[in-house]
């Protein structure tokens, strides 16, 4: 029987060892192909929102992904979360945004979420994404949102230290606060690792990993 094909879409090509990583450990038997393009997450910073330009071009690589072959399609950037929804609607293969399986374990695992960015263009669109499979699932929740303002540029500058700080103290806030903290962004994961685990009271969920588990169970 012919394998099954993933195909990624990024906006990052920085994701693209991590994704394959994850695959490799949980998808084995899927073959797989990555679409990297930095100048959509690059339109969305520069006018601080998702435009329908910026969509429409979304749209279009779902579309080139379907030509390619994919029997699914995972898009591997919150950001543009809107737009994935809106192209799975038109493309005759599953299409899935990879904060969607990380919005509905949150949701199934306590009433009080915290959410934490280092982009606001990102922060928005994952907590509308919460509340909305929140709302699909018949539960009531209580969202409290935390952007690290800089913290985001200090990455892109190299400045990984500043920005793991900022991270790390938005965390152990919030940890006090909530019953399940979300990470909005796949690049503040590894800070979680370095947290003391009195730091760690609420369970903090990233996107990548639980999005393969997801599809493991599909797939």
């Amino acid at each position: 029987m012919k394998p099954k094909t993933l195909g990624l879409i990024h906006t990052s090509a920085m994701l693209v060892p991590v994704f394959a990583q994850l695959c490799k450990d949980k998808l084995p038997n899927v073959e797989t192909f990555n679409i990297a393009d930095d100048s959509l997450i690059k339109d969305v910073i520069r006018n601080g929102k998702l435009t329908m330009p910026t969509a429409r071009r979304v749209q279009g690589h779902v579309a080139s992904a379907e030509e390619a072959g994919a029997d699914y399609i995972l898009v591997t950037c919150s950001s543009i979360g809107r737009a994935v929804e809106v192209a799975a609607q038109q493309a005759k293969v599953p299409v899935l945004r990879v904060d969607q399986p990380m919005a509905d374990k949150a949701v199934q695992t306590g009433k009080k979420i915290g959410v934490i960015a280092t982009l606001p263009t990102t922060l928005e669109p994952t907590a509308d994404l919460i509340q909305r499979r929140a709302t699909k699932a018949g539960k009531k929740i209580a969202l409290t949102s935390r952007l690290c303002e800089g913290a985001f540029d200090a990455l892109v500058h190299g400045d990984t230290a500043k920005h793991d700080a900022m991270v790390a103290a938005a965390l152990k806030e919030l940890s006090q606060q909530v019953d399940v903290i979300v990470l909005a962004q796949a690049s503040m994961a590894r800070v979680v690792d370095g947290l003391a685990a009195a730091d760690k009271r609420a369970p903090i969920l990233a996107s990548p990993g639980l999005a393969v588990e997801y599809l493991a169970t599909v797939l």
